[in-house]
């Protein structure tokens, strides 16, 4: 146990903190808007915050030193990166939606619903991490990236050099448009899961030439994640009834494990996300004016529908992020409204679910980037009262800076609106609104949802390989196919010359490749704006 570990975790609540959390919230709510309405893209900000507070470090002011602290780094990093994909995917998004449609009255009930949904998203996930069904052990790329660069700043040596020679190459082939986070997810995920990924990627994107019809026009890729989707949240629900095989009960098996959320935890806490999306839904149909639209059972069907809608929206993307640091939250919440189209709810209720519906699942994603990196930085659950602590403050932290973004939207989405600056996939969720659905999409889908389920089935809950290859088919980013093939390839030769010893050093290069992205991104975003 190092120094660090065996004493009290910094708190959240100490003054510099908290200022400097709420100071990099209202940043990173402002940087995650501006790119949002005018790229269409999130960046990730948990590298730059975590700059940032290296650099704040090094000021040579006597109470600025606390700061060479890395798990006080940790908060600062989990302040920004939670305000921004809290700001942008959570908040702006389902608002945007009411807007594009104009009915602007209900961007108010929508922003409430949304930041409510935001919050609880949050939370189940702080309660669902380290459990059997999103283990701290999990890829969670992004934040295996943050730590590695939180480290190598921390303890330099052959660490921050295998770091610095990743970040560089993932700049340069940023610069030429290779898709460097995918390239370096494959060095440290499952491989099945991201072979599947890469599939679906190359799929995507050569369909036309290859198969000589264009998969982004058809709802196939939508049907898979139906059915991988559906039999997922089956998958969970064995693994919670499950029995341990060769102990004596269930917490006995997780304590040899080494999980930190046990089975009956998991259960309680799932259940309780249920209910509170319920809650959530009613208030978003009271407050919307669905009562006047709607009769009394199509009333508590879409309550019903958008509840369940939310929660398997939330595992689907969980377990897209975990596995491969991309989640498909904008296509997954495209399903809910289809679906809800089909069903025949009328268009009012159609925005306010899409809407529901997107605010679920980038907070989730976005807090499991970020108790991953803190995990790391504490000795990857060595100690395990010191994790719970410091993964307490982290989670203390992420709600003050989602609580911050919420203000930052309110007071600004005005402007926003006013100059019609709103996110582009907002178009998208109004014109198919607008357009209403048919026989042929439902058919569509619920024929591609088979192949999807038995994809799902065949490859288990510890592989999700019907989820990724789904995820695969539901992303655009080109060439994003070979650098996560390729780097499989990489990896399984490697393996094979060096055996396990060669794990570590393609970790540390891999978080290099991941960190490099992430800043050329977010950098090349900010120059377009400017520019």
């Amino acid at each position: 146990m190092n120094s660090e570990q065996s004493k009290k975790h910094p708190s959240a609540f100490e003054p510099l903190t908290l200022l400097l959390t709420v100071v990099t919230a209202v940043l990173g709510a402002i940087i995650g808007m501006q790119i949002i309405v005018t790229l269409g893209v999130t960046p990730s900000t948990s590298i730059i915050g975590a700059l940032a507070a290296m650099l704040i470090s090094r000021i040579p002011i006597a109470i600025m030193r606390k700061y060479r602290s890395v798990q006080r780094q940790n908060l600062v990093q989990t302040s920004i990166s939670s305000a921004t994909f809290g700001a942008a995917n959570s908040l702006l998004i389902p608002i945007g939606i009411p807007f594009a449609m104009g009915n602007t009255e209900l961007v108010i009930p929508m922003l409430i619903g949304a930041g409510l949904a935001m919050l609880i998203d949050a939370t189940l996930l702080y309660k669902l991490f380290d459990s059997r069904i999103f283990p701290a052990r999990g890829t969670w790329a992004p934040g295996v990236a943050t730590a590695e660069s939180i480290l190598a700043g921390d303890k330099g040596g052959k660490r921050a050099g295998l770091l610095g020679i990743g970040t560089a190459i993932g700049l340069i082939g940023s610069y030429f448009g290779i898709s460097m986070s995918a390239f370096g997810v494959a060095f440290i995920g499952n491989i099945a899961a991201l072979t599947m990924f890469g599939i679906g990627l190359l799929i995507r994107q050569y369909s036309l030439p290859w198969f000589n019809f264009d998969l982004s026009t058809t709802y196939i890729g939508h049907g898979l994640m139906i059915g991988a989707g559906i039999v997922a949240l089956v998958q969970v629900a064995f693994m919670m009834l499950r029995k341990p095989k060769n102990h004596d009960s269930q917490e006995e098996a997780e304590t040899a494990e080494t999980y930190t959320r046990s089975t009956s935890e998991t259960k309680r806490v799932l259940g309780a996300g249920f209910v509170a999306y319920l809650i959530v839904a009613v208030i978003i149909a009271l407050a919307g004016g669905l009562l006047t639209d709607m009769s009394a059972g199509m009333l508590i069907g879409f309550i019903l529908f958008a509840a369940f809608a939310a929660f398997l929206h939330e595992m689907i993307v969980g377990i897209a992020a975990m596995h491969s640091g991309w989640f498909p939250a904008f296509a997954v919440a495209f399903i809910t409204l289809l679906i809800g189209m089909l069903i025949g709810f009328p268009p009012t209720a159609l925005a306010l679910l899409a809407g529901f519906s997107a605010a679920t699942g980038p907070a989730f994603a976005d807090m499991g980037y970020d108790l991953k990196t803190g995990y790391i930085l504490r000795g990857n659950g060595e100690d395990r009262e010191y994790e719970l602590q410091g993964r307490r403050q982290q989670y203390i932290t992420g709600m003050i800076a989602f609580g911050v973004s919420l203000i930052t939207v309110l007071i600004t989405y005005n402007s926003y609106f006013s100059d019609n600056l709103f996110p582009p996939i907002d178009k998208v969720y109004a014109s198919t609104i607008s357009a209403g659905a048919s026989p042929h999409v439902a058919l569509e889908l619920f024929l591609w949802a088979i192949p999807g389920a038995i994809l799902q089935l065949i490859g288990g809950s510890k592989k999700q390989i019907g989820i990724m290859f789904a995820t695969g088919l539901l992303i655009t980013s080109p060439y994003a196919c070979w650098a996560v093939l390729a780097g499989i390839a990489i990896r399984l030769i490697v393996l094979k010359a060096k055996g396990k010893q060669a794990e570590s050093t393609m970790s540390i290069l891999a978080a290099g490749f991941i960190a490099g992205d992430a800043l050329y991104s977010f950098f090349n975003s900010v120059f377009k704006i400017n520019k």
